[in-house]
């Protein structure tokens, strides 16, 4: 099992259901997603046949992450934060656990619905194929944007994505979307050290979207689908503050701050 005395993680507990059945895995993390992270999982579920899939949640207090329910839908593992953080922390538990259990690459989807599950096997494909990250795009031939909200689209197309771009040296072209994969090389490299106490928020996505190629590891982007539901967006990134520090994590990112 590999351990790293230096990974600097919060508390968390873990409740397994399954045995490690499979070299990667799907982590998702979530907080009170209800319907949608129900759905989600229902769709993914004859997936769990050939990849085996990790909740990591924030503390959900909707039902949508009960351990008997979740066992049904074939889940592998439940990890719950038990600590201050947000999503930074939660991806730091998840994929901590991950590599410990022997996992040699990580999918990551967010627990909206919004994803088409359906890319799965091009992410495992891509994997096997040596390549250390893997940004899922609606926006390259092959993928869909589905009633993206204008201002979402401007911000990821003319804002987030040439300040990350800039920063990885590749032209990155939907740098926002949760949909990505990372290889075991890729997040044990000794000079990318994400289990880190600054990565809380939306940090460690940002910072991950530009180390791979610096590092001169293997990137690609490969095709998705998002889908919207008609009408209000939810979001649980406030309107000022959140969208605020967004951006300067995406600076930060781009210009070294997080490099160890």
């Amino acid at each position: 099992m590999l351990k790293d005395k230096k990974w600097q993680l919060p508390q968390f507990n873990i409740k397994e259901f399954r045995k490690k059945n499979s070299k990667y895995c799907i982590c998702i993390p979530v907080l009170n997603e209800g319907e949608k992270i129900k759905k989600q999982l229902e769709i993914l579920k004859p997936y769990s046949k050939f990849i085996d899939i990790i909740i990591a949640d924030w503390g959900s207090t909707d039902g949508s992450t009960d351990p008997k329910y979740l066992q049904k839908m074939k889940i592998r593992s439940l990890i719950t934060l038990k600590d201050s953080g947000r999503q930074g922390s939660q991806l730091r538990i998840a994929f901590s656990y991950a590599l410990k259990e022997g996992y040699k690459g990580i999918i990551q989807i967010d627990g909206n619905n919004k994803d088409g599950i359906e890319a799965v096997p091009n992410f495992i494909k891509t994997l096997d194929d040596g390549f250390d990250y893997i940004q899922g795009s609606r926006f390259i031939e092959g993928g869909e944007a589905v009633n993206t909200p204008i201002l979402r689209y401007l911000a990821v197309r003319l804002l987030a994505s040439p300040i990350l771009s800039l920063g990885a040296g590749y032209n990155y072209t939907d740098v926002t979307n949760g949909f990505r994969g990372y290889s075991k090389k890729y997040l044990t490299h000794p000079k990318v050290q994400p289990f880190r106490d600054i990565f809380i928020n939306y940090e460690l996505n940002m910072y991950l979207t530009v180390r791979a190629n610096q590092l001169g590891l293997k990137t690609k982007e490969i095709p998705v689908s998002r889908k919207y539901a008609k009408g209000k967006v939810h979001t649980k990134i406030s309107l000022l503050k959140g969208n605020l520090n967004f951006l300067l994590s995406q600076l930060k990112a781009a210009f070294g701050c997080y490099n160890p």
